[in-house]
């Protein structure tokens, strides 16, 4: 096992903060550089949309490790810089400082970044994207004052922040080129669930269209979209996707494919160089197939897995998908993975009018993922028949008298 030399990750989030947190707990001495192109420290995203948004959680308390951690385990930490050039053969890194960094191992989680509007207006004050602490601090001051919000996309950062604004107040409109919300992510049933949540709450949809124009002096004032309608806007938030930071990977020559290439020990093609987190397009070995994950957990456990492979350990990232959201009273978690198009059924266990149930996605009778939704603890028993790969009687698995060992 390696145990010494220089060690450098590049991207400061969750990902890089863990592995930096696992190179130490696996006993390597040498030097670990941890550079983060934002000011702060390594932080979760997750409640940046959630309860930092409503209120309910400490800004601070987003952050991965004391302020003292980096110091007190030997990290050298730079945050506002960037890598900006890339030489495998030298193995150096050029960062933005104008200093360069020789590495033995290299991990990339330079994550991924939001998906402009690309319309007229879109600079405007007033129109925001949510990625970052600054930006989740600029939302929730723009939130104050009963403003009217337009939110472009109903995908889970767009519904979170809808309900958010809900919460304080907001007058909101979900606009999505979509039938429904998180359509190509759940089908129709699920997504009806989630249509049905926000517009009890209060929040109006646009289904059908997109934006067109973004009209204001200076300031934001109204939204104009394809089917001609004009809405008033005191904030707009785009929410229509991210796409992985591989600029740097792509420039020296990695293989890059919706993410950088991986495999199962998140290794690139180059045995100096890894990938984690949101940039990372991982083969996956149950599912037989490479994935790009931009969830919470897998920056929470493919930073360690990445870390222990770079010290030579034989190691395999194989946690199914999982994440989580939170929504007014509905609370959920999903794990798996069931493409679009890639499932015959959903299956409900549980009471889908009260909102307290399990649904599972089945292809030839084999359970691909599952969504609890204000039903807690099950987590486990859902990765466990996913991960089992048996056929299961759909009656049996419909039925809540049924123990999970008997499915």
């Amino acid at each position: 096992m390696t145990a010494d030399g220089t060690f450098v990750i590049v991207g400061a989030g969750l990902a890089g903060a863990k592995a930096a947190q696992t190179l130490r707990e696996e006993g390597f001495y040498g030097r670990i550089v941890l550079i983060g192109a934002e000011p702060d420290r390594p932080y979760e995203r997750p409640p940046l949309s959630k309860g930092v948004l409503t209120g309910d959680a400490v800004p601070d308390s987003v952050f991965v490790h004391d302020p003292g951690w980096y110091a007190e385990h030997d990290v050298d930490l730079r945050t506002g810089i960037r890598a900006t050039g890339l030489d495998r053969a030298a193995r150096r890194l050029r960062l933005s400082d104008g200093t360069d960094l020789t590495y033995d191992k290299l991990l990339l989680a330079t994550g991924a970044s939001p998906r402009p509007l690309d319309v007229p207006g879109a600079r405007l004050d007033g129109v925001q994207q949510l990625r970052t602490r600054a930006d989740s601090a600029r939302i929730a001051t723009a939130l104050t004052g009963s403003p009217h919000v337009v939110i472009v996309g109903a995908g889970w950062i767009g519904l979170e922040v809808a309900a958010a604004a809900r919460q304080r107040g907001a007058t909101v409109t979900v606009v999505e080129t979509a039938a429904l919300p998180l359509q190509r992510v759940l089908g129709d049933d699920m997504a009806h669930v989630f249509a049905d949540l926000h517009r009890g709450h209060g929040v109006t949809f646009r289904f059908g269209t997109g934006v067109a124009e973004i009209r204001g002096t200076g300031k934001v004032s109204t939204v104009v979209l394809t089917d001609g309608a004009e809405l008033p806007a005191d904030l707009v938030v785009a929410a229509v996707g991210v796409r992985p930071d591989t600029e740097l990977a792509e420039a020296a020559g990695l293989t890059v494919d919706n993410g950088v290439v991986v495999d199962e020990s998140l290794r690139t093609a180059d045995p100096h160089i890894h990938a984690a987190g949101d940039v990372a397009n991982a083969y996956h070995p149950l599912l037989g197939r490479h994935l790009r994950v931009e969830h919470w957990s897998n920056a929470l456990h493919g930073g360690p897995v990445a870390a222990r492979a770079m010290l030579g350990q034989q190691v395999s990232h194989d946690d199914l998908p999982y994440f989580f959201t939170d929504q007014y009273d509905l609370g959920m978690e999903y794990t798996g993975y069931a493409p679009p198009g890639g499932f015959d059924r959903v299956v409900i266990r549980g009471d889908l009018d009260r909102r307290e149930f399990i649904a599972f996605w089945i292809s030839d009778g084999r359970v691909l993922a599952g969504m609890n939704v204000n039903v807690w603890d099950v987590v486990p028993a859902i990765q466990a028949l996913i991960r089992s790969g048996k056929p299961v009687d759909p009656h049996r698995l419909a039925d809540p008298g049924v123990p999970w060992d008997e499915i």
